[in-house]
Formats: structure tokens, sequence, C-alpha cells
């Protein structure tokens, strides 16, 4: 069954320029990408996408981080997506994660961990759903390539 999940790049990585670098590795892993925006986060889409953190006294500090410039929020696609992406990204503190994952080579901190992803199906529906709309997913045929996506 084919899944879909959401990568946010945070901020931190669009200053430093890794955008591309971060969404090659998900496309060398022959994961598909189906929606790409880059978007400026509002107070209010901060607060419901961080709602478990608001609380948390470097919720501000958070909030103006994430609204500091612009994010790319990139819908994934295939088979036990959200697993291989969390795999792909390392754990969420950079001294923790494994080289080889993004975070594990590009983060600085933990609040500078360069990106977001869903944690489990369920929220990859409710996160996918907050970042775009039906009509901003694409459902296509790749060409020419293998998919690798079912094994």
């Amino acid at each position: 069954m084919k899944e879909k999940t959401l990568v946010l790049i945070k901020p931190g990585a669009v200053q430093r320029e890794l955008i591309g670098e971060i969404m090659t590795r998900f496309e060398r892993k022959g994961i598909k990408i189906v929606g790409l925006k880059m978007m400026e986060m509002t107070a209010h889409l901060v607060k419901l996408h961080y709602a478990h953190l608001i609380n948390e006294p470097f919720f501000n500090d958070l909030q103006s981080f994430m609204m500091s410039t612009p994010v790319v929020a990139i819908a994934l696609e295939g088979a036990g997506i959200v697993k291989r992406v969390r795999d792909l990204t390392g754990v969420t503190n950079p001294r923790e994660a494994r080289p080889g994952t993004i975070r594990g080579d590009f983060s600085i901190s933990v609040r500078n961990n360069v990106v977001h992803a869903s944690a489990n199906l369920e929220e990859a529906l409710i996160e996918l759903q907050r970042f775009f709309s039906e009509d901003e997913l694409f459902n296509y045929n790749r060409m020419n390539v293998i998919d690798y996506s079912d094994e």
C-alpha cells in the first residue's frame, strides 16, 4: 500500500542552502515526491503544528525561528514511507543522530535540527492536510524508474 508522509525543511536548513541536498537524499533512495512548496509559516500554523510544545518555555523562540524564513514542505509517497523517511532523517537530537542521516550530517542543535518528519502514519495524514490541499498532491507514474518502494 502506498502511504504518504510530510517533511518540512526548516529555516536553519533554508538559511544554510541545504534544500537541494536534503531533497536529493530522498530522491536517491527512490522515494517519490508527490508535493512540494516553499511557504511562510504563520503564528497560527506554528501553534497548530507544534501544539504539543505550546506550553514549553522555549515555544516563543521556536515560533520565531519557524517564522524567520520560509520552510519547504515536501509530501513523499511509498510503501512504509513513514519509517523509511524517519530512518533517513535520523533522531531529533543531532548528538544522537547517526552519521549518514540528514540530522546526523547537517543538524547543529535540537532547535536547529534542519527537518521535521511525521512520526507515524496518523500524524502524517493530519500534517499533510495542514500543509497541502488535495490539488497540491500529485498522482503520477515515474517513467524509466524501477519502483522499489513496494519491497
